[in-house]
This record gives structure tokens, sequence and C-alpha cells, in this order.
């Protein structure tokens, strides 16, 4: 699985305004860009969609920013890449329009690859922004066996 640029960007986005959540001023455009060596133009597009898909809030002017819109602990990874990720399509046989394999009735594999999915998204739904801007001093307890953070539902089980 491959996430694209418009993904890894926006996660950065998201991850970034988790981290400043605290601080008055609100995290700017011009300053995740040049953090992360990311176009400010390429940013600005990424940041507007995200704020039309109500993860962050945006405003104008002089002293104006971005935050976030809901606590970090409630944003999770899964839904983030749901709403930025255009195609899910693994292999030409998920999508009936495309589709010519001509053993599509009796091959599993777009079985097997559409549990594979299924399984890659469930780890990310349980991991939120907070699990990802955790302070790595080894206060938080826990690990997920695949070296993340586990969620506050996952400590408590």
């Amino acid at each position: 699985m491959h996430l694209t640029h418009w993904t890894d960007y926006s996660l950065r986005v998201l991850m970034y305004c988790a981290v400043h959540a605290g601080r008055q001023q609100p995290v700017t455009i011009t300053e995740i860009a040049e953090v992360h060596g990311i176009s400010r133009s390429h940013l600005t597009k990424i940041v507007v969609a995200l704020a039309g898909q109500g993860w962050l809030e945006t405003t104008r002017g002089r002293g104006g920013g971005l935050r976030l819109l809901r606590p970090a602990a409630e944003v999770r990874l899964g839904d983030v890449v749901r709403q930025t990720e255009t195609d899910f399509t693994m292999v030409e046989c998920f999508d009936p329009e495309r589709n010519t394999c001509r053993i599509d009735g009796q091959c599993r594999l777009k079985g097997v690859l559409h549990s594979a999915l299924a399984s890659y998204l469930a780890v990310l739904d349980g991991v939120t922004l907070a699990d990802l801007v955790a302070p790595a001093d080894g206060r938080s307890g826990k690990v997920h066996r695949v070296g993340l953070p586990l969620t506050t539902r996952q400590r408590a089980n």
C-alpha cells in the first residue's frame, strides 16, 4: 500500500497542528511549508481541502492560521486516510468498469486483497493524531506490536 503525497502532507499538517495545539498563536501554512520543505501553494490547497472536510479551522488575516477542529485524540488516522486517498483500487478487478480479468469468477486474489486493505485500515483506525505526536520518552507506557503507541481504547483492554 502506498500513500499519495497529498495524504502524506495532509497528515503532516494535522500532526503539526496537534503538536502546537496548546500555543496561543495558530499555526500558519508558511510555517509548515518551511519546516517540511513543501511548496506553500501546494499546502494551501491541502489546507483548504482539510478545512472543507472538517479537520481544520482556518482564520484569515493578521494573527490568523490553522487549528484542529477536534482534539487530536478524536482524530483517527484511518478516517483521514479514507478522506484524503482517492483510489483504493489495488488491482484491476476491484473496479467493475475496468475489470477485464478472465478468471474473475474463480480467482480469490480480490478477496484476499480486500481483506488486507480492511486490515490495513483497521490498524489505522486504532491510531489517533494524539498517538502520533505523543512524547517518545517512554511515559506513555505500552507500545502497539507494530511500533505504534496504543490508543486510549487499546490501553484499557
